[in-house]
């Protein structure tokens, strides 16, 4: 993005949009008022010593980035940001709604003075709506967005849960949005190329961490079935099988064996790992052969409490987890996010940077790659910047680009237009899609909902998992769905069509039957490749070249091709062919150890495969970066991309305060120790399981929940007076919360508290999200398409609305997830007809 201009006015909300920007090259220019943003406020601080420039949380959601003090309440001020406008290519703002149109700064003015400007504005719940007044927090949008209630703690043996929804740590929300509008700012950027034309593009929170969660809403939506919080693994049906092992000195690895057809796959090569030890006991007998019982609850107890002898009879530095990864176990420790640092795998992807730090001469480690790409590395540029060190430079610098802008293009008759009838932004790419399951797979989604056309090569002797398992199509089809009350069993089916999180992930694609293995199969997709723009797969690192496509051949059948390639880990490093799924990644990274309640507890991790969604997102960005890129320059890439190396630019500030402050991860549940608050948790309302997220930032809030609690007695003693004082005794402050909460309906709650200023939040299931969230059904979250075997079902759209060249989940041809093979004939009769125009050519 080397070139490209951007406007940062933006707290929280938009600070990792542009983070991730000026990573990709970006000029990224944070505009600040006297003083500095809010967020320079966050903690955890350098020293511990509060101050605008010592906030870690800013230095690192600010990295690379230049900043500039104006005054936009004043006339000065105003014309400054007008002479930046007409400059820039990129505007993000996450002020308030009319924040920026009340001086004469928003969309409508800044389109009149430079109509090739692309102005991402990101909200919390939307600009209109019912809860467009809500306010919200990361802890509220993870409340309503649903991820709080996949993650936390398994319920005791009665099926009574004695904790709440735990939050990931930190500022996931954010994370999720930001991630959203930079791969739709890259898509509207090669829309800009191609017409001219600047556009609106917009989002809210609310609406990006709803379609984050994973199996939830396809099981909800189609089997009606409920899902259950377990503890550092998928939520689910309720089961009493442990997810971790603890290990003689009091730390933890993760066993992981959900993709191998659960314990009937895993079994071979950890009872050959147990009796190596002497450990196995009676794994080896011959009644374990049977699957059916290698599928029973017993069977997986069994199982599961041989590997938590084995991992208890060693020390944490042992690294068992190694020797199972080298029998083929996705097994993984489960680390602080500081103790990736000195991972040699890591130095050699050059994940870390270390960044000079003048005023306290020091350099502090950042994770600022999320791919690498070889012959384009990754920008760090400087530290965070000074509050206002660049105004002069930047104002004397930035002038409206040289020359004419282009001349903007007609769209053609046969222009394939979205059902919204406007062109997509990147329509006329092909993509090749090699990829499977959800985080190489779920990328291609999103170059299909921005109009590209995305072609699934797949075939029978290595079928997608997906397509036979999670949300499955139900018995009876939707009639039948429709008029359930209860939930409905999960049938069996034959048919590889009937998968519905598969079609949701593989919405808008087309797809080919192609056997890679024959002679005929690797001519095809020789052809194929010929005629695309990016090939993407998700195979093991090392697979594409074993079949003879790698890199450099790929070049050679298409010299400005991107090739874009995830795995666990990476095939740049030293972990070789290790086996991760996202949970294994998560627990590497930290991310599972960085949710939870503090010791003695154990991680509660993240409920779902985040960092499958997540990495999916980070393909997504990756592979719409390099098409900019290639429209630009000419010029193809490889992109070699990790679920893992995501998954530690996502820890936030965790390595930040280790090397600056020394301090180790500490789990802290739900509360807000660096963006002070008191009360803030989660806590229980009327009925089975249901919880309220609440947050009060200042006194305004507290006395406003106090209010609508109806005054408890207690409320005015002496150690809840102050934000200080709560801080202080939170934990009595959260029992005596509980107590009050617990009588209420959790919506009433919800809207007296944010009727009064109280960001506040239901922890969301999915069906109070698909059924009941009139928020959600104002934006349209989701959208009916039509899939050739399983009939019409809702799909969770692309959450960011453009407002010249909007995205569409169902593509350019308006449908969900293909069947197998389902559009082989037309595709290979398109590259018959491709190759004669070639040869008479």
């Amino acid at each position: 993005m080397e070139g490209v201009r951007v406007i940062e006015v933006a707290d929280e909300l938009g600070e990792y949009c542009g983070r991730v920007l000026a990573g990709l090259g970006a000029d990224v220019v944070k505009v600040e008022p006297r003083g500095g943003d809010i967020t320079r406020t966050y903690g955890p601080f350098y020293e511990d010593v509060p101050g605008p420039e010592r906030s870690l949380y800013f230095w690192q959601y600010n990295l690379g980035k230049r900043s500039v003090e104006l005054d936009l309440d004043t006339p000065k001020g105003q014309a400054s940001f007008l002479q930046l406008a007409k400059a820039a290519d990129v505007v993000i703002d996450t002020r308030p709604r009319d924040w920026m149109n009340s001086r004469g700064l928003g969309y409508p003015d800044l389109a009149k003075i430079n109509d090739r400007l692309i102005y991402a504005r990101v909200s919390a719940f939307g600009d209109d709506g019912p809860w467009a007044d809500f306010k919200g927090s990361d802890l509220i949008h993870l409340a309503l967005g649903g991820v709080m209630m996949n993650c936390g703690y398994d319920c005791n043996p009665l099926g009574e849960y004695e904790t709440p929804p735990i939050a990931p740590q930190m500022w996931h929300s954010y994370h999720i949005a930001g991630e959203m509008m930079v791969m739709s700012i890259l898509a509207a950027l090669v829309y800009r190329l191609r017409s001219g034309q600047g556009q609106l593009l917009s989002s809210s929170v609310h609406a990006a961490v709803s379609a984050n969660t994973e199996t939830d809403v396809p099981d909800w939506i189609f089997l009606r079935q409920p899902h259950y919080r377990q503890t550092c693994r998928h939520s689910t049906m309720k089961t009493n099988s442990p997810a971790l092992a603890r290990t003689k000195d009091g730390r933890w690895v993760l066993p992981y064996t959900t993709y191998l057809k659960g314990y009937i796959d895993a079994l071979p090569p950890t009872t050959e790992m147990l009796k190596r030890y002497g450990m196995e006991l009676d794994l080896e007998d011959p009644k374990y052969n049977d699957p059916d019982v290698r599928k029973t609850l017993a069977f997986s107890v069994h199982f599961g409490a041989a590997i938590e002898r084995l991992v208890g009879a060693f020390m944490y530095d042992r690294e068992l987890w190694r020797e199972a990864q080298d029998k083929g176990l996705p097994w993984a420790a489960v680390r602080r996010p500081e103790e990736n640092i000195d991972d040699q795998h890591w130095i050699v992807r050059n994940t870390f940077l270390w960044v000079e730090h003048p005023e306290i001469a020091k350099s502090l480690p950042y994770a600022v790659s999320r791919w690498v790409a070889p012959g384009i590395p990754w920008k760090t540029g400087t530290r965070a910047p000074l509050p206002g060190e660049h105004t002069s430079e930047v104002l004397a610098e930035w002038s409206p680009p040289a020359g004419n802008p282009p001349t903007r293009k007609k769209e053609s008759a046969d222009e394939p237009l979205s059902v919204h009838r406007k062109p997509f932004p990147l329509r006329g790419i092909r993509v090749v899609d090699l990829s499977w399951a959800l985080a190489s797979a779920g990328s291609g989604r999103y170059l299909a909902a921005f109009g590209a056309d995305v072609i699934k090569v797949e075939h029978e002797s290595r079928w997608d998992g997906m397509r036979w398992s999670l949300g499955t199509f139900p018995e009876g089809g939707r009639a039948a769905r429709d008029a359930a009350r209860e939930p409905l069993p999960t049938p069996v089916w034959d048919s590889p069509n009937c998968g519905g999180a598969f079609m949701e992930i593989n919405a808008g694609k087309r797809a080919i039957a192609l056997d890679l293995k024959s002679k005929e199969g690797r001519e095809t997709l020789e052809e194929l490749i010929r005629t695309a723009d990016v090939i993407v797969e998700g195979f093991s690192p090392g697979t594409m070249d074993r079949m003879g496509f790698g890199y450099e051949r790929l070049r050679e059948l298409n010299p400005k091709i991107i090739y874009a390639q995830q795995s666990g880990l990476g095939q740049a490093g030293t972990y070789g062919r290790a086996r991760t799924f996202g949970p294994t990644a998560q627990a590497l990274t930290g991310l599972s150890d960085m949710s939870g309640l503090p010791d003695p507890f154990q991680p509660a991790g993240i409920g779902y495969s985040y960092l499958d969604w997540f990495g999916a997102y980070n393909l997504a960005t990756a592979m719409t970066a390099a098409i900019y890129r290639r429209d630009v320059t000419g010029e193809g890439c490889w992109i070699d991309s990790s679920q893992a190396e995501t998954g530690l630019y996502l820890t936030g500030t965790s390595i930040l305060d280790h090397a600056a402050n020394g301090r180790s991860w500490q789990r802290f549940g739900n509360r807000s120790p660096y963006k002070l608050a008191a009360p803030h948790g989660a806590f229980r309302l009327r009925g089975d399981d249901r919880w309220i997220a609440i947050a009060c930032f200042n006194q305004t809030e507290w006395n406003s929940l106090i209010a609508v609690l109806g005054s408890p007695d207690w409320a005015a003693d002496e150690k809840f007076s102050t934000l200080a004082a709560r801080l202080a005794n939170q934990e009595e402050l959260e029992r005596l919360i509980d107590a009050e909460t617990a009588t209420w309906d959790g919506f009433m709650l919800m809207a007296e508290l944010q009727a009064r200023g109280v960001p506040a939040g239901v922890c969301q299931t999915a069906e109070d999200r698909c059924e009941h969230d009139p928020q959600l059904d104002h934006l349209n979250w989701l959208v009916e398409l039509n899939q050739a075997e399983i009939g019409r079902w809702p799909v969770r759209d692309h959450p960011v609305k453009f407002e010249k060249s909007p995205a569409y989940i169902g593509g350019l041809y308006n449908r969900s997830g293909p069947n197998y093979g389902q559009d082989t004939v037309e595709v290979l009769n398109e590259l018959s007809d491709q190759l004669k125009h070639r040869n008479n050519a």
